[in-house]
């Protein structure tokens, strides 16, 4: 006669290894290496005496054909149907799962790649156009030169504006943006570079080499036109 088998208690999550559990595993390995039931486990925080919360979440997770656009449809009473779920649980997985849907909604538009001075320029003008005083501001661009973000950095008077250094590299720095464009106006209309112009670009261009940050260009700009630095061979150069 076969001796008798222990029966095996169910092995709540605390009892994996580590790298298994949702918290730990995204402390570890970050929230990208999460499964879809792994997230939501997060979510339950706990499953039931006979189901771990990632067992709890594959299963409600296949209650919609394993589609997160589904799920989110469920109701509070859909997803308190499951034993372990109770109104808190429900609460929080709907909350998790609009807030997915409002995130998707509120999507920025495709940034445009800036690939030319003068999509640059077009880019710059709402924030640039119709000003009686000198600015200096700078486009921040990521590897494949969308604009992630746009920074004034000194306002001035009607001949000139001072530019510190630091000040144009700290906020490339902090969005970590690999390359930026250099833009101030002339309230002249003459945008021809003066020589200071061209002293303030050399002085950029080898700060941003030291940070490894590339100054794609400097336009100099009025109301209806523009100076490339780049077109016209001078950041090149300089």
């Amino acid at each position: 006669m076969p001796e008798p088998v222990e029966y095996e208690s169910p092995r709540g999550i605390r009892s994996w290894a580590e790298d298994d559990r949702p918290r730990e595993k995204m402390l570890l390995k970050g929230r990208q290496a999460l499964s879809d039931a792994e997230l939501i486990a997060i979510l339950l925080g706990s499953g039931s005496r006979n189901e771990t919360a990632v067992d709890l979440a594959k299963r409600v997770l296949a209650s919609a054909g394993n589609d997160l656009g589904r799920l989110g449809r469920l109701d509070l009473s859909d997803l308190m149907r499951f034993k372990g779920i109770g109104e808190a649980k429900a609460i929080s997985v709907a909350a998790a799962l609009e807030l997915g849907r409002r995130r998707k909604e509120n999507a920025p538009p495709k940034r445009e790649q800036l690939k030319t001075s003068g999509q640059a320029f077009i880019y710059l003008a709402p924030y640039m156009s119709d000003l009686p005083h000198e600015e200096f501001w700078i486009v921040l661009l990521n590897r494949a030169l969308h604009p992630i973000g746009i920074q004034q950095v000194s306002k001035g008077g009607v001949t000139g504006t001072v530019v510190d250094a630091k000040m144009v590299f700290r906020p490339a720095l902090e969005s970590l943006a690999t390359g930026i464009i250099l833009c101030h106006n002339h309230p002249s209309g003459n945008v021809e570079p003066s020589e200071e112009d061209l002293r303030l670009t050399r002085k950029l261009m080898w700060a941003g080499q030291a940070l490894d940050i590339n100054v794609v260009d400097h336009l100099i700009v009025s109301d209806t036109q523009y100076f490339s630095f780049k077109d016209n061979g001078i950041l090149k150069n300089s």
